[in-house]
């Protein structure tokens, strides 16, 4: 059995596999600092599992720069690696690390494979991911990475596997955290996110792409760390109608909760029409996450400001969120594909697994 570790600073989701079958998932939330040891063996307990039954485990790591582009097996350089890049991603990589720990602790000796959610935007070129920086700036690692990898690689696995995969798909990974992704033929030729996954889209909490004077100008009035608190956890829809929650906004009935839901809309289309000017084109739209999947009005939003690229969709079949929801009459193909990120992370880690033994 492989076991799937997404951990959280205070949280730890988890995920069983038998091949490509989820056998049972659990969830430890409000963990204490360095509680992750305690909260995988409450996990494991929840689901049935005795440590002693898992064959190997898989993490979802974050970040992993410029030299970790692919899933790997966990090695004393990968966690070197890994932790060279907490300053790349200070919220996410420490836990993530901290998972991989626990996972040691508990069961020495099990292999552990890491993927990594900025991998699949390592085919993305120079010109696409380097900043107009001085060679210094650059040479530290400030440029543009992308993240939800693992996301767009399971949508990517999904539509190749039916025969619906194009040339140009634009894939739209829409949640708390948003994104979207140029693919063409398959890999990532540009995304939304850059150095973080602050950048790109209005979001739950986070702002979005701003002007980095207007950055500097709110770390000097706040301070760097409030200032960061501010773009990333007090901004976005949140910021703008009060709830980060988009049933909430529909519901609402306010002017701010009404502009919210607009800004989120116009700015996915802004980047979109950015991400298929960097395609050459477009031959069809996924949608994927939370908001997605589940939600008609945004979908359509998004559907009526590409209208001019010919992206025309079924009304009925949206308000269903049905899996295909382009109409007869357009030239684009629309889709919803449930996220299957653990899933991803399984064949991933197996087929690391299955490298090694060859």
């Amino acid at each position: 059995m492989l076991l799937i570790v997404n951990a959280g600073s205070s949280s730890l989701k988890l995920a069983v596999f038998e091949g490509t079958v989820e056998v049972v998932r659990a969830s430890v939330s409000e963990i204490d600092a360095g509680g992750h040891r305690a909260a995988l063996a409450l996990g494991l307990a929840d689901m049935g599992v005795p440590a002693t039954q898992l064959n190997a485990a898989a993490h979802r790591v974050v970040h992993g720069g410029t030299r970790l582009t692919a899933s790997c097996r966990v090695t004393s350089e990968v966690l070197a690696g890994i932790e060279a890049c907490v300053p790349l991603a200070p919220l996410h990589n420490p836990a993530n690390l901290t998972g991989i720990q626990a996972v040691a602790a508990l069961a020495p000796g099990l292999p552990q494979v890491a993927c990594f959610d900025t991998a699949f935007h390592a085919t993305n070129p120079e010109v696409a991911v380097t900043y107009a920086l001085p060679l210094a700036e650059r040479e530290r690692g400030v440029r543009r990475y992308g993240f939800h990898g693992i996301s767009y690689a399971a949508l990517v696995r999904i539509l190749r596997d039916r025969g619906d995969l194009p040339v140009r798909l634009l894939a739209c990974h829409l949640g708390n955290g948003a994104s979207l992704c140029a693919i063409v033929n398959g890999s990532s030729v540009a995304t939304t996110m850059g150095y973080s996954p602050l950048d790109g889209l209005t979001m739950g909490t986070r702002a979005g792409a701003i002007d980095g004077n207007a950055v500097l100008r709110l770390a000097e009035l706040h301070g760097v760390d409030a200032a960061g608190r501010i773009l990333n956890r007090e901004s976005g829809l949140l910021g703008l109608g009060g709830s980060n929650d988009l049933r909430r906004l529909h519901q609402a009935g306010t002017a701010e909760a009404a502009f919210a839901l607009e800004h989120f809309i116009y700015w996915a289309v802004r980047h979109a029409g950015s991400l298929v000017a960097a395609m050459g084109g477009l031959d069809a739209v996924v949608f994927t996450g939370g908001i997605g999947e589940n939600d008609p009005a945004v979908r359509a939003g998004i559907a009526k400001g590409l209208a001019y690229l010919g992206v025309v969709v079924d009304d009925a079949a949206n308000l269903q969120n049905a899996g295909k929801l382009h109409d007869a009459a357009s030239s684009v193909a629309i889709w919803t594909v449930p996220a299957d990120e653990e899933r991803q992370i399984a064949l991933e880690a197996q087929a690391v697994l299955a490298g090694e033994s060859a």
